[in-house]
């Protein structure tokens, strides 16, 4: 391969990509580098103004104004950071999350189309040769936190869901196929009758592979919402994603109104019960029982929505 080889390659994909409107209409009213602020906002857990900057690659000045023109249109927030009364944590408002959103959904339905274009039996082999240039190229390197991405579940996704939960438990736990057949159940439920402005489904991703996922559906209780199959890949650990992914289901159960966040686990769950009570959530009761082929001790824990800060 030689430098011509490259830059040929690079010619012929930021025309393809250019067919795909990017700077006239999929982003519109917004430039695709304040679009990619905006997914960075939406999707990073580095919220700085000096992490957007060097993620980004941007200009100090150039990213500011950038935050400037989303702050008059009221897609953001500022407020001092947690980790440096110095910096300046962007959050994004109601109205910022879906504005990000729906250039998010114009994206995937561009992508989509493009995608259309090529032969089913062709599409494993294009992936394929997208994960080789990635993993080429960037010499090896572990993932980081910034390259986990949550986002929405595609086709196949939550049958994903299902699979790895049977497989990890299984492997993990030892638990039986009980276990599988509830998360089935849950699974189904959600599939078949859902509301998706109370109920959402969200996947961890790295370079393209599912790594994690978590749900927050409507509870039997009024004003509370349950979450549940919360899950991490072994691989993926480490990188903070099972905080990212109940941080998102509180921040989407307090912003669509629930009073109460709910989650059923087990004791044996170490690592997940740190993670609920580092978000807030308290042990209300706990209950032996027997169940997926083992003796358990089930915990109930419940996170006040209107009694933790924002």
């Amino acid at each position: 391969m030689t430098v011509h080889d490259i830059r040929s390659f690079n010619r012929f994909y930021t025309n393809l990509i250019g067919a795909l409107d990017y700077g006239r209409h999929l982003y519109a009213p917004y430039t695709l580098t304040e679009s990619r602020v905006l997914y960075e906002l939406a999707h990073s857990p580095r919220t700085d103004a000096a992490d957007l900057r060097i993620e980004l690659s941007l200009d100090a000045g150039y990213l500011s104004r950038i935050l400037n023109k989303f702050e008059q249109d009221g897609l953001i927030e500022r407020t001092p950071s947690e980790r440096d009364p110095r910096r300046r944590r962007i959050t994004l408002t109601t109205r910022g999350r879906e504005t990000a959103d729906l250039l998010d959904e114009r994206a995937r339905e561009s992508v989509g189309a493009l995608l259309a274009t090529v032969a089913a039996d062709d599409r494993p082999r294009l992936a394929e040769a997208m994960r080789t240039v990635r993993t080429l190229l960037s010499d090896g390197r572990p993932p980081r936190r910034e390259d986990v991405v949550l986002r929405e579940p595609g086709p196949g996704d939550l049958g994903w869901i299902v699979q790895r939960n049977a497989a990890l438990y299984a492997a993990e736990h030892g638990w039986n196929a009980d276990y599988e057949g509830l998360v089935a159940r849950i699974v189904a439920d959600f599939a078949e009758d859902h509301d998706p402005h109370l109920e959402r489904v969200w996947i961890a991703e790295i370079d393209g592979r599912p790594v994690g996922c978590v749900m927050c559906v409507r509870d039997d209780a009024p004003g509370s919402a349950r979450l549940r199959l919360l899950l991490v890949e072994p691989d993926a650990r480490g990188l903070g994603i099972g905080d990212r992914l109940v941080e998102t289901v509180v921040d989407f159960a307090r912003g669509v109104g629930y009073r109460e966040l709910a989650l059923w686990t087990n004791d044996v769950l170490a690592a997940a019960r740190r993670v609920y009570q580092r978000h807030g959530f308290t042990l209300v009761t706990e209950k032996p029982h027997r169940s997926f082929g083992a003796d358990l001790v089930g915990q109930d824990w419940r996170l006040d929505l209107h009694g933790t800060p924002e």
